[in-house]
């Protein structure tokens, strides 16, 4: 399966790259207007060929899957084009900012019958991540009852362009960070669906750009009966040594994990987790010790129309339950 990089207006483009060339796709084209981020995306991927219009590349016959890292709100609408050429889809998350394009991008998937996957990077592309969710079907910890997700990250104001503080653009804090936490939240408790509690979002360190949203919070009630927290937010110190501290916590009636998934401040480890039950203590890192099966699994999803990688319907019922928690948020420190 080959795949063509289009839109890149956020970073996590690479990895999406790179995670699928590392499970056997080829790389065909490049496509964005700003020839400056073009440039950039070259310089880690010379093979690449540059396409002179999107168009371009959703007429490439050879081109099977288009991967999109759009401003967040121009996701919808360059996913339903690539569906509609007869395209599957990998986009970033979040995979769009509506309820409205939510349902535009269900609807043109089910017509077409092509693949809509959203790069859910902090756990299918996080070692420690994929760890614990091995831990857990094993029984190890028991059955899940409360699952805790922290999201803090560094907002490094000046490396942002203007849309990413209008809300018409990134759609609010819960969308655009929460849909990873989301995505966990189901995953880990073995859950389909959920029950929004509670959520709030607000601004209290950002006042000079009054749309944007630098903290948010979600309680839901998973369809598994466990409960699931997250908080996220862009108050992580520049001091701090990688983006954010992002941390997992997963209690069971037998035990729990706790998951420092990009550096333990205790041993400056990334992807350390620690699994405590009856038999004890235990410590690991699990940095190259997991197969990231997700990117094989999607390309092979694509080539043959089954569902391994993640189901279709869960794909959007994590959206859907995102923007559903964004739209009803209570808004504080304004």
């Amino acid at each position: 399966m080959n795949i063509s990089c289009c839109y890149l207006s956020h970073g996590h483009i690479n990895g999406m790259a790179e995670a699928l060339l590392s499970a056997g796709a080829g790389l065909v084209s490049v496509y964005d207007p700003d020839e400056r981020k073009v440039e950039k995306f070259m310089r880690k991927f010379p093979n690449a060929r540059v396409a002179s219009s999107y168009e371009e590349v959703l007429q490439d016959e050879k081109v099977d899957i288009v991967l999109l890292a759009s401003i967040y709100s121009k996701r919808a609408e360059h996913a339903i084009a690539a569906l509609e050429s007869g395209k599957h889809v990998f986009v970033d998350k979040p995979a769009c900012t509506t309820i409205e394009d939510l349902e535009r991008i269900r609807a043109a998937q089910r017509r077409e019958g092509r693949k809509f996957g959203v790069y859910y990077s902090e756990h299918i592309n996080v070692a420690s991540s994929i760890r614990a969710g091995e831990l857990v079907a094993e029984g190890r910890i028991g059955k899940v009852v409360e699952v805790t997700l922290l999201a803090p990250h560094k907002l490094r104001e000046n490396t942002r362009e203007d849309w990413f503080f209008r809300k018409e653009s990134y759609g609010g804090i819960i969308t655009d960070i929460g849909s990873h936490q989301i995505e966990q939240l189901l995953f880990f408790s073995g859950s389909s669906d959920a029950r929004i509690l509670t959520s709030t979002v607000g601004n209290f360190n950002n006042p000079h750009h009054p749309e944007f949203e630098d903290y948010g919070s979600l309680v839901l009630r998973l369809s598994s009966g466990a409960t699931g927290y997250m908080r996220v937010d862009w108050y992580t110190p520049e001091s701090f040594p990688v983006f954010g501290d992002g941390r997992l916590i997963i209690l069971g009636t037998e035990g729990y994990i706790e998951v420092r998934k990009y550096h333990d401040i205790s041993t400056g480890e990334r992807d350390s987790l620690y699994l405590v039950n009856g038999e004890g203590t235990h410590h690991e890192v699990c940095t190259g010790k997991v197969k990231k099966r997700f990117f094989a699994d999607f390309l092979s999803d694509c080539e043959n129309g089954t569902e391994i990688s993640m189901k279709q319907d869960y794909v959007f019922k994590v959206m859907e339950i995102a923007l559903r928690a964004e739209s009803e948020a209570d808004v504080e420190g304004k």
